[in-house]
């Protein structure tokens, strides 16, 4: 057993092993990070060590919070913060390789279930300039397809009676403002690194709405002070598994507890509104700051997780466990390559510096990338969360103008039959979703009525907080439940080849 990673750990690792190029004596905590899952320490926890060593100003600190759960903080903090950022691609001959390195930037983790005034306080601290967010689209407590608060969601009405104790993401952020309007301290910038449209703009309506239950004039200063700027956020991030702890410990002659592995691709866009100044994450290989996010955050949701959410019920209901196995079969890798050619690529406007046919060449050799185990399973989860961003928006505009959206309806009817909860060899797997009783009930009931097939679509597609304006449309829930027909007689490859043409 090797002893674990620590800062005095740091100078006797190997020499291929990246580490933090600056002293973290001197790192003060200027960034809270709610959410401090595998995503944000593969992301933006190494731009920010970058940024941190490219530029030697060590004000931005990060000190992380997991909303729930302490797996996170009883890894790392007998390690000092530290953990290793794994890389994993493949060479010309298809040969595994791994780039490892060890990332500073993270001082503590912070657990809010235990102990939710010290995230309050850390938030009102006078060091904290920035709180970022990634804690997935349910983190939100909204409804997908209003944008708007849950206020009968049993968390918030617990945050509005116990503003002490907040259990959310976003009871957190206005309680937290809150003391630092009340102790006069200067306002901050709240940062979501989420996959949500118009992603600053959507958390400051939530944060304004809840304020504005609280106090309006809390409401009022935040309106007035703080930024919220939009970003787009992009890396292939699997669940850290056993064999990764094993494979990265007997590198680094350390044990690790708990590494992050990713894809070498990464892409940050910012909108530049930070109230309170930033790290420097345009450095090489880091963030792009523009003016408007917008059009990087819709090509991103529609090209990239629309497409992952497509392979991902198709290849979960087909028993295939991974994304590369999905991308392995020729007739799922053509489905994929058309649905993005011919029915996302149209409905998107031309973004600067993007090549949208390289992108796609790009984004579909990054899904078939045999080095990185991403789980279908893993990206199948909180579909009701998802699939208003990802694919809703562009099935909406494909029927405003009158397109084909038979790939599209394919996708809405894979996560259907991925709903029944077994794949095709009859394995059990649970649903994880916030919504998974309702849309469970509405399918159970519609199941008994003849033409189950067309019942089960017109529940499924009538159910408002998920399709808004298009629940009920008879045209979408024609196409699904033709599709959901054959995936339920025929299986998903049948599905794919009628698509497909046939062919």
């Amino acid at each position: 057993m090797f002893a674990r990673l620590n800062n005095a750990a740091l100078g006797s690792l190997p020499a291929d092993i990246g580490r933090p190029a600056y002293d973290r004596t001197r790192l003060r905590p200027g960034i809270v990070h709610l959410g401090i899952g595998a995503f944000h320490r593969a992301h933006q926890a190494p731009v920010t060590d970058m940024a941190l060593a490219a530029t030697g100003d060590l004000r931005w600190g990060i000190v992380g919070v997991s909303l729930r759960s302490a797996d996170t903080h009883e890894a790392l903090a007998p390690q000092d913060g530290l953990y290793t950022l794994s890389l994993r691609d493949s060479d010309a001959e298809g040969t595994p390789r791994e780039q490892l390195s060890v990332v500073g930037a993270v001082l503590r983790v912070l657990v809010a279930a235990n102990d939710p005034d010290a995230v309050l306080a850390q938030i009102a601290h006078p060091d904290t300039r920035i709180v970022s967010l990634t804690v997935t689209e349910k983190g939100y407590s909204y409804e997908p397809s209003s944008g708007r608060l849950r206020r009968d969601d049993p968390d918030i009405v617990h945050d509005l009676a116990h503003p002490e104790a907040p259990r959310t993401a976003l009871g957190m952020l206005v309680y937290g403002l809150a003391r630092r309007r009340h102790a006069g301290l200067p306002p901050i910038t709240l940062m979501s690194c989420d996959n949500l449209p118009s992603n600053g703009n959507t958390l400051r309506g939530l944060v304004l709405e809840l304020a504005n239950a609280c106090d309006p004039a809390l409401h009022d200063w935040i309106a007035a002070h703080c930024t919220f700027p939009n970003a787009m956020v992009d890396r292939i991030v699997p669940r850290t598994v056993d064999t990764d702890r094993q494979r990265i410990s007997a590198r680094l002659h350390r044990q690790d507890a708990w590494p992050v592995v990713g894809e070498p691709f990464l892409e940050w866009v910012i909108e530049d509104r930070f109230v309170a100044g930033r790290p420097a994450w345009d450095q090489p290989g880091g963030a792009r700051f523009v003016s408007h996010a917008a059009p990087f955050e819709q090509l991103k949701l529609r090209m990239v997780n629309g497409p992952h959410s497509a392979l991902a019920y198709l290849g979960a209901s087909a028993g295939l466990s991974t994304v590369s196995q999905v991308m392995a079969d020729p007739l799922l890798h053509d489905y994929l390559d058309a649905l993005i050619k011919e029915e996302i690529v149209p409905t998107l406007p031309p973004v600067p510096g993007v090549d949208l046919k390289m992108m796609r060449t790009r984004l579909l050799a990054r899904f078939s990338n045999p080095a990185l185990p991403h789980r279908t399973q893993q990206i199948a989860m909180d579909g009701s969360q998802k699939l208003p961003q990802r694919l809703l928006g562009t099935l909406r505009d494909r029927l405003r103008a009158g397109a084909g959206f038979e790939r599209l309806a394919l996708a809405v009817a894979a996560w259907m039959h991925y709903l029944r909860g077994y794949d095709e060899q009859g394995r059990a797997y649970p649903i994880e979703d916030p919504l998974a009783g309702e849309l469970q009930a509405c399918l159970t009931a519609a199941a008994q009525n003849e033409g189950a097939d067309l019942a089960r679509a017109r529940a499924l597609i009538g159910y408002e907080p998920v399709f808004g304006d298009l629940a009920g449309h008879g045209e979408l829930i024609n196409a699904v439940a033709r599709h959901a027909a054959v995936l339920r007689q025929s299986g998903v490859r049948a599905a794919v080849l009628q698509v497909n043409g046939g062919q």
